[in-house]
């Protein structure tokens, strides 16, 4: 399972006193506001940074750092990854997932049929779909309860019910 989540991409400075935008990989924008610390994944290593303020604009955030008060001091990191350690994401609900924990999963039907690994998620807006490679072509299954049967993170594995009309596209 992965240790850290992104949470965002640092697009841009905001101003010379240090302030970035952060374009945000998460599905909540509003999570932002109970960050304290994120880590800013850059091509020189991690760098674990203390939030200092947070705000909304637009589909955008806007965020300072903690002892960051200058451009130069922040713009070298352009282009890089904000994460959050798995302790800090936000709570999941019965039946939820971490994208980045359905990545490898094997998915079979529920009749026994083996379809290959899911390696990607596709978030449509009404619902997310699965796309699973396998048997020399690509499925994609909706991430509905009358398609996916069950989820067994710890055994690795997916069971999803072939539609009608699924099996011909």
């Amino acid at each position: 399972m992965e240790e850290f989540f992104q949470v965002g991409i640092y697009t841009n400075t905001h101003g010379v006193r240090g302030e970035i935008k952060v374009f945000p990989t998460t599905d909540d924008i509003s999570r932002f506001k109970k960050l304290k610390e994120v880590i800013l994944r850059t091509k020189e290593g991690d760098i674990t940074m203390k939030v200092a303020g947070t705000r909304l604009q637009k589909q955008m955030v806007l965020m300072r750092f903690a002892g960051i008060d200058n451009i130069n001091d922040i713009e070298k990191y352009k282009g890089s990854g904000l994460f959050v350690h798995r302790k800090d994401a936000i709570p999941l609900k019965e039946n939820e997932y971490f994208i980045a924990d359905l990545i490898g999963l094997s998915v079979k039907g529920d009749d026994g049929r083996e379809f290959g690994k899911l390696t990607e998620v596709l978030q449509t807006g009404s619902n997310d779909v699965y796309v699973v490679q396998g048997e020399g072509r690509e499925w994609l299954f909706p991430a509905i309860p009358d398609c996916v049967q069950s989820v067994d993170l710890a055994a690795g594995e997916m069971t999803v019910h072939v539609m009608d009309g699924l099996e011909d596209l």
